[in-house]
């Protein structure tokens, strides 16, 4: 990328909105095709010693990347606010009929003091009009707080939190005010998606009235996956979920179909990646669809009442860790309507 960058000590909001105005007339006078990319600002709170991981992660974005990324990086002990403002393009000249579309940064460094006010901060920063997204991976409530009358959309991870019922609790508070997109989420829709394309022919639809039996296996820390998924399910066909009981590595309990209960059971097992490891759903036939994580895909396997089985492979059907994160700026465009629902499930689940 070919950039034009500013930087400043002890500056203020005003001089770095200064400063981004004569970057991009900068551009304009070159008389390069260029424009701005306009469809999202992203700001992100971190704490400044661990920026280089979340920095690791944005790289891998992709085309997903923000038109305009805020970087707030907390210092302990810090009183002032330096700033570095970049403007940047592809390499080279475009070709006849194109324009280079550039992106913005600008990386702040403060102190946990300026986080109460930081709607102060960010206000003359963020392009107007555009879709605006917080996200804060190591904390900083405070910082996300003090942003709620600009966000539109608050990235979270649930699984952040060692209790996913209060990482639950935060997520509901937060859609009172912003649309949510939760990583935790995210990571159960590949299995989502298989299981509603299992049940999606005609004559299996009328199974989802026999499931008496939902077991979820996912890694220890990514119980909120697991909880999600199941929140859906029962959201998605009319259950009534109650709390469930843990069991040493498992949570047990039932959920209550129209016409009988469904048994519900989250179990811890060893996993490399964050996420779910298997699913599987049992009818009162004998039936039953189970999914399991493995190399290039999920193997699925489908058991008919009669006994009989069959395996196979979906390909591709898993994003990975690794993309987790362009998938949820995607998604911040989007708009999911079951994952609401799904989470007042799941809180009651693990209440």
């Amino acid at each position: 990328m070919s950039e034009d960058r500013w930087s400043a000590r002890d500056t203020t909001p005003s001089a770095i909105e200064a400063a981004l105005r004569d970057l991009l007339a900068r551009r304009y006078r070159a008389g390069r095709p260029f424009v701005p990319a306009r469809v999202m600002n992203l700001v992100v709170i971190v704490e400044r010693a661990f920026r280089g991981e979340v920095e690791n992660r944005l790289a891998r974005v992709g085309r997903y990347h923000p038109s305009r990324l805020i970087l707030c990086a907390v210092e302990h002990g810090r009183r002032t606010l330096d700033a570095v403002a970049t403007v940047a393009a592809p390499p080279g000249e475009p070709r006849a009929g194109e324009l280079a579309v550039g992106r913005e940064r600008v990386e702040i460094d403060m102190g946990p003091a300026h986080l109460g006010r930081l709607d102060t901060i960010v206000d003359a920063l963020v392009v107007p009009d555009l879709t605006t997204m917080v996200w804060a991976p190591h904390g900083h409530d405070d910082g996300v707080e003090a942003l709620r009358r600009l966000a539109n959309i608050v990235l979270i991870d649930s699984q952040d939190l060692p209790d996913p019922a209060a990482a639950f609790a935060r997520a509901e508070d937060l859609t009172r005010s912003a649309y949510v997109v939760d990583l935790a989420w995210l990571r159960s829709t590949p299995w989502r998606e298989r299981v509603a394309a299992t049940f999606d022919p005609p004559p299996l639809r009328r199974s989802l009235g026999e499931i008496d039996r939902v077991g979820v296996r996912h890694r220890e820390d990514s119980a909120a996956a697991g909880a999600l998924f199941c929140g859906w399910l029962a959201s998605r066909l009319g259950w009534r979920p109650e709390s469930l009981d843990r069991r040493g590595a498992r949570l047990h309990g039932h959920s209550r179909a129209r016409r009988h209960q469904v048994t519900i059971d989250l179990e811890a097992v060893e996993l490399g990646a964050p996420g779910l490891a298997g699913v599987t759903i049992e009818m009162a036939s004998g039936a039953a669809v189970t999914l399991e994580r493995g190399p290039g895909g999920l193997r699925a396997q489908r058991r008919d009442p009669d006994g009989s089985e069959r395996r196979w492979t979906v390909l591709g059907a898993s994003r990975g860790e690794g993309g987790i994160l362009g998938e949820g700026v995607r998604q911040a465009l989007l708009r999911d309507p079951t994952y609401a629902p799904a989470l007042r499930a799941a809180r009651v689940m693990l209440a």
